[in-house]
């Protein structure tokens, strides 16, 4: 299953380059080792409130080859932000009308490496509550 964007920002056409190639990898694979069982998916996630898309003042880190990498955006959701408050005109354009969970992200990878799951290939699954349609 590879992870996948739903779509891009202003200044990201690299970012959202090389998501596209990973739906088209995706589709590929799946043509070429389907006859063998094999069988490949992408997700492509909406906004799904992680530490990574709470504000980067918070001081979300990682380490990475022995270096700090701060997690966020500027700009982001603060720590102690409640996602079930988030004002309705901020989600528009999400027809569900919330901010995904880190479950809800969870349950699609989930549904793919099931076996309901079992008939599906190249195929790209939306988990963004209906951005995007």
């Amino acid at each position: 299953i590879n992870a996948e964007y739903m779509g891009g920002n202003v200044g990201q056409a690299n970012y959202s380059t090389a998501k596209a190639g990973v739906v088209g990898l995706t589709k590929t694979i799946a043509k070429e080792w389907g006859g063998f069982g094999v069988r490949c998916n992408a997700i492509a996630f909406g906004y799904i409130d992680t530490r990574l898309t709470r504000s980067k003042s918070d001081g979300a880190s990682i380490e990475v080859g022995g270096q700090k990498v701060t997690l966020g955006i500027p700009g982001g959701a603060p720590k102690d932000f409640n996602i079930d408050l988030v004002p309705k005109e901020t989600l528009q354009h999400v027809p569900l009308q919330r901010v995904g969970k880190p479950e809800d992200a969870a349950g699609g990878v989930f549904l793919l490496c099931s076996p309901f799951a079992s008939y599906i290939t190249g195929h790209c699954l939306e988990v963004a509550g209906g951005a995007g349609i």
